[in-house]
């Protein structure tokens, strides 16, 4: 409650501010020739961003979204978002218009928030964006992440040593914070000291509730603690990037060590390389997807194999025979992940259920229409995972855990979109896979384990956690294999 509260005065002190300045500014409408999609755009300026927030805040995001496709159109709605007019696209016909149409009638889109905490996001050009993606694609690739796996492995294992290993009960979000920030620190810029990892994890969690807040500036709002955060982590990632530069020179680190060597040795086309604080934003962006991301659904992994103990049995079935088949001591590799099918379906059920991507901004880089409704130029355009994921229309009796719906060719086109969709698909998705895989294969070989909140509250803030972290009791195996 105390996060909803907080948040609420956050809110509150947003319509104060923007009330003293509306007198002296207003957005000049909007003039079209044709109807714009039913909807409403809530109060003056902050339009209806308090109630998007605070269903999420209360657990239910689905709700502003479903609420809107019942009374006004399944299909699209008009609202105001983030000091935006917007339009809402709904079901798998809204999602792939927006994937199909990147950079034709569409672009990418982030509130002010983000521009604010990530400054070269506002600076890089579409030609310069797409050169970025292509190169992240070629580190986050399959290929490329074949010989990560033991790495992983090995990783996991030593995490399950360190915080799970003799205890009675854990706090799971912690730990799975804990896990999937030290595997990105690791993997991505070679940093696997305890303290180190430590000392940097600690702004992360201020990081994500500043991206997604309303952009006021002033002291104790989760915008300002985002942006001292953010800054905070960028000085200290400028001196890694200066030292690993130093080693690099020196013969001391190598050329494919990680992604950090991989993009300072990258260059243009013109030969030109990355500026430090270009490479700085791109890592922070890539520990926050790597991190926040996977911790929320790790842990509600655990959540639900704690609530569903049939499901559960059929992940240890699974984990044992492929543990069954390694040597002692053998870590794992590319094909035993790919053996882990039914464990992947899981994961898939549990993306449905628990999006970590919420949905996420387009603009209209154009005038066009969409069934039927104007949408106008500069617009924002919003799509969102639970208006499929929550469907009876795609996922019959939505709310039933079922990972069967994953076997064979899955859902249909559209309609399962965890990583998003189109050109700007997650490039870490396959990233994303492999450490949730190793992280169910570790864990349910060591232990079973119950909730100790029964009916815990769900936040969503903006990814989905338990408000109480997901306390658990453990039971660990007797003969580990």
């Amino acid at each position: 409650m105390y996060i909803f509260y907080a948040s609420l005065v956050s809110v509150l002190v947003v319509v104060v501010s923007f009330s003293l300045h509306y007198m002296l500014y207003q957005p000049k409408p909007v003039v079209v020739s044709r109807k714009l999609p039913p909807g409403h755009k809530g109060w003056p300026i902050i339009g209806e961003t308090i109630e998007f927030l605070a269903t999420g805040w209360k657990g239910h995001p689905e709700k502003f979204i479903f609420d809107r496709m019942a009374k006004f159109s399944p299909q699209v709605f008009r609202t105001s978002l983030m000091l935006e007019n917007a339009a809402v696209f709904c079901g798998s016909a809204g999602n792939k218009f927006l994937f199909s149409n990147e950079n034709k009638l569409v672009q990418a889109w982030w509130p002010a928030s983000v521009d604010k905490i990530f400054p070269s996001s506002n600076q890089t050009s579409k030609r310069e964006a797409i050169k970025m993606r292509k190169m992240l694609q070629t580190f986050l690739k399959p290929d490329a992440l074949h010989r990560y796996v033991p790495i992983m492995d090995m990783v996991t294992q030593k995490h399950f040593e360190n915080g799970w290993e003799g205890k009675d009960q854990v706090l799971t979000y912690e730990l799975t914070k804990n896990f999937t920030f030290s595997l990105a620190c690791k993997i991505f810029v070679s940093i696997d000291q305890p303290e180190q990892v430590k000392y940097l994890s600690g702004p992360f969690e201020s990081i994500a509730l500043g991206l997604l807040s309303i952009p006021i500036d002033l002291p104790s709002t989760p915008f300002r603690r985002g942006i001292n955060a953010a800054n905070f982590i960028r000085k200290e990632l400028i001196a890694i990037i200066k030292q690993r530069n130093i080693d690099l020179a020196d013969g001391k680190a190598s050329p494919t060590q990680d992604i950090l060597t991989h993009m300072l040795l990258f260059r243009d086309e013109d030969g030109k390389f990355m500026a430090e604080t270009d490479i700085a934003d791109k890592i922070l962006g890539l520990l926050i997807g790597g991190h926040d991301t996977a911790s929320s659904t790790c842990v509600f992994i655990v959540k639900y194999l704690a609530e569903l103990p049939q499901i559960y049995e059929g992940v240890y079935r699974e984990q044992v025979e492929i543990a069954k088949s390694k040597a002692p001591g053998e870590l794992l590799n590319w094909e035993d992940l790919s053996k882990m099918k039914y464990s992947w379906n899981v994961a898939c059920e549990v993306l449905r259920l628990a999006p970590p991507l919420q949905g996420a901004f387009r603009e209209a880089i154009a005038d066009f229409m969409y069934n039927g409704y104007s949408i106008p130029k500069g617009w924002k355009l919003y799509w969102s995972a639970n208006s499929t994921h929550k469907n009876p229309e795609f996922f019959p009796e939505p709310q039933k855990f079922d990972p069967s719906r994953f076997d064979g060719k899955g859902p249909a086109p559209y309609t399962f979109v965890p990583f998003g969709g189109g050109p700007r698909m997650c490039p870490g998705k396959e990233y994303a896979r492999l450490e949730i895989l190793v992280f169910m294969h570790n864990l349910v070989r060591k232990f079973k384990w119950e909730k100790v909140v029964p009916d815990e509250q769900i936040i969503v803030n903006p990814m989905p956690s338990p408000a109480k972290g997901l306390p658990i009791r453990l039971y660990p195996h007797n003969n580990s294999i």
